[in-house]
């Protein structure tokens, strides 16, 4: 039986992304796959994914190293197979990888799964004996996403992607992230209870971190102190989402002319709102964040010519027919920001959910591509870092960014009167070619006249 090499590509990753750094091996050199088995994590602008292989075999070659950025197209992984087994096209799984990779999923992050819905997939193959070591990674400081490939004991008694700790348990670890997370967070994952199929997942990361005392999760240390009392420094390499959004920030600043405003506003009607949707439907849970958008979708229904951006190739301003709400949030792998899709199109309640709900995956780190593609406008909440005021850079290709400081009580003269207001401050940045001051001062002060006054958003409904 003669042996075939089958070079699997980085497939067409969506929405328009070109290029992926790989972030840990599921597989190593020597390891037997299946057809539809996921061998490598790589992250993208948009989001961390598990990419599966179409070929069936052993793994012959690794093309990349934890941290190298590829492009599409570029070699992945060597598998090799037996008189052509595993070859995409001789069974109905090759042929389903071929027709994705030519259509493209709308259903899946990555384009070239192979046997569609399998029962189940396959982490890290079978060891085979083989002379190749797998490559080494780089070495990486502490806390970073880089995880080294998977390799097997050789042993019986701990299964594939477990390993066994002091106390002689197996601790099953499937996910390179849950790894990361671990490590990030000083978390000992012999000390994590799994869940009911014994695994141990990023839930279970965060409930064991809930009950550790507060202090007692550690991190990225970028300075420590040596016996001798002197500072030493760590470099941290710039890789992952840190330089997607370092990329991103830079040609912002780098493309677009931008210009800032603000304005303090007198907050206290707004939070009397708050208080009362609470009180009367405290189910709905509309908070801040919520009435904000509320606001904005409002304001760019006024002042369109914001909701939009400028397409330098064919020398026009896009003016977008819906409102597409990004908003800036937390999430294991950095600052990312979700898109509130159509968000025009609901209702404050149906904004309040949909909020929340991206809110709760980006803290799990579990949001898709689709979720963080296609904002028209971004909405920024750093009041909750209990800052006053900031000057936000424009999420490229966006035309501009509301950012809105925290509400305090402050001295405010009231009907003619000194008094105590909930009081904050609205920072609004706006790309200067698609409009001029005025139009962004108009947007700005309807945004201000909403948050002091919520009755004028009835003349907008």
């Amino acid at each position: 039986m003669s042996a075939t090499a089958h070079v699997f590509r980085l497939p067409d990753l969506g929405e328009g992304l070109t290029e992926a750094e790989i972030v840990a091996w599921h597989v190593a050199v020597g390891d037997e796959v299946g057809v539809d088995q996921e061998v490598v994590t790589v992250e993208t602008a948009k989001a961390a994914v598990d990419v599966p292989c179409p070929f069936a075999g052993a793994v012959a070659e690794l093309h990349a190293q934890p941290g190298t950025v590829l492009t599409v197209g570029s070699p992945l992984i060597t598998i090799s197979a037996g008189d052509g087994a595993g070859e995409p096209g001789r069974d109905a799984a090759g042929e389903q990888y071929r027709t994705e990779e030519r259509a493209g999923s709308a259903e899946r992050p990555l384009i070239g799964y192979g046997a569609g819905e399998a029962p189940a997939r396959r982490r890290a193959g079978r060891r085979r004996a083989s002379p190749t070591p797998p490559p080494s990674p780089p070495d990486a400081p502490s806390g970073s996403s880089q995880t080294p490939p998977n390799a097997s004991s050789g042993s019986s008694q701990t299964p594939p992607n477990a390993s066994s700790g002091s106390s002689g348990r197996a601790i099953r670890v499937i996910s390179p992230l849950v790894r990361a997370l671990a490590r990030e967070w000083d978390i000992d994952l012999e000390s994590v209870s799994p869940g009911p199929t014994g695994v141990i997942r990023k839930a279970d990361l965060v409930a064991a971190r809930a009950t550790q005392p507060l202090g007692a999760s550690g991190g990225d240390q970028t300075q420590t102190l040596g016996a001798s009392g002197e500072v030493t420094e760590t470099r941290v390499p710039i890789q992952g989402v840190t330089r997607i959004m370092v990329d991103r920030l830079t040609t912002s600043r780098r493309e677009i002319p931008d210009a800032t405003t603000w304005v303090d506003v007198d907050a206290t009607g707004l939070m009397e709102v708050k208080e009362a949707l609470r009180a009367a439907r405290p189910e709905l849970g509309i908070g801040v964040l919520p009435l904000m958008a509320r606001i904005v979708v409002a304001g760019l229904h006024a002042y369109p010519a914001l909701n939009a951006s400028v397409d330098l190739a064919a020398g026009e301003i896009v003016r977008h027919g819906a409102v597409h709400l990004g908003f800036a949030a937390q999430s294991p792998r950095g600052l990312v920001v979700p898109v509130v899709h159509e968000a025009s199109e609901m209702t404050t309640a149906e904004l309040a959910a949909a909020l929340r709900e991206l809110t709760g995956k980006a803290r799990e780190g579990s949001l898709t591509p689709a979720q963080l593609t296609g904002g028209t406008f971004t909405l920024n909440n750093y009041g909750v870092y209990g800052v006053d005021g900031s000057t936000p850079i424009i999420n490229h290709p966006e035309a501009g960014m509301l950012g809105v400081g925290r509400i305090v009580d402050k001295p405010w003269v009231h009907e003619g009167q000194l008094a105590v207001r909930k009081v904050t401050q609205l920072g609004f940045t706006f790309d200067h070619r698609v409009c001029d001051g005025g139009t962004a001062g108009g947007f700005l002060r309807f945004v201000a006249d909403c948050v002091e006054q919520p009755s004028v958003l009835l003349a907008e409904l």
